[in-house]
């Protein structure tokens, strides 16, 4: 995993996963903590992640809103857009290019729950 920038904009590359979590969780503390406004995490060039780094990823959104700021993702690859949606956290996290609240109903999961 590498991470550059500032506090404006990060750029993940590689790997957000368990080895990389504490590093790349670091990071995003010290650009949100030194900035204010937005701060884009640029996922473009991130290879792949594991339920680690996705909590690292919600963990700076939620630290973002404390600091009345906003982490805004952008260049999200689209199996993470999948999971996002699946996991129904596109309506939580702020996604740059256009809100995946506006995907396909057909792409939205089904309702686990049997409604009686």
């Amino acid at each position: 995993m590498h991470i550059k920038g500032d506090h404006a904009r990060l750029v993940v590359g590689g790997r957000l996963d368990v080895r990389s979590a504490a590093d790349a969780r670091a990071v995003l503390h010290t650009a949100l903590d030194a900035g204010h406004g937005d701060l884009v995490l640029d996922l473009t060039d991130l290879d792949s992640w594991d339920a680690t780094g996705l909590g690292v990823i919600m963990g700076a959104h939620r630290r973002a809103g404390r600091a009345n700021r906003r982490l805004v993702l952008r260049g999200v690859p689209p199996q993470m857009q999948r999971l996002l949606i699946a996991t129904r956290l596109h309506r939580i996290l702020t996604i740059d290019g256009g809100p995946l609240d506006a995907a396909p109903a057909d792409e939205l999961p089904a309702d686990p729950l049997p409604h009686a």
